[in-house]
């Protein structure tokens, strides 16, 4: 299956999916932080079951739960970039992407 380049709509989505689990991530909400965190990777995916792949991992690693988060935040985030820079520039203006992301992924190039 070939994979459609992301619309405004997705990367919006993705974007909200991505903050909500930030909120709940400095909640100590974790569950919910990890909820967010798939939704939003599994918008427009640039890999298929990447997100199986990754929960295999984390569940032979034993990891906590707090870590599980950072796990899934860390796969929200680059998938975040990569679908923010699908984007044309007119496009980028429709999308309010907070600043301060745009400030980090600077940093990722």
């Amino acid at each position: 299956m070939s994979r459609q380049r992301a619309t405004v709509e997705q990367v919006a989505q993705v974007q909200g999916y991505f903050k909500a689990g930030v909120d709940f991530h400095g909640e100590k909400k974790f569950k919910e932080a990890i909820e967010s965190f798939k939704n939003a990777a599994s918008i427009t995916p640039f890999q298929e079951n990447h997100l199986d792949e990754l929960s295999k991992k984390l569940k032979a690693m034993s990891v906590k739960l707090v870590q599980e988060s950072i796990a899934y935040m860390g796969c929200a985030a680059v998938h975040l970039k990569g679908v923010i820079d699908e984007l044309s520039d007119d496009e980028k203006e429709l999308v309010p992407v907070d600043d301060s992301l745009l400030d980090a992924f600077k940093e990722w190039d």
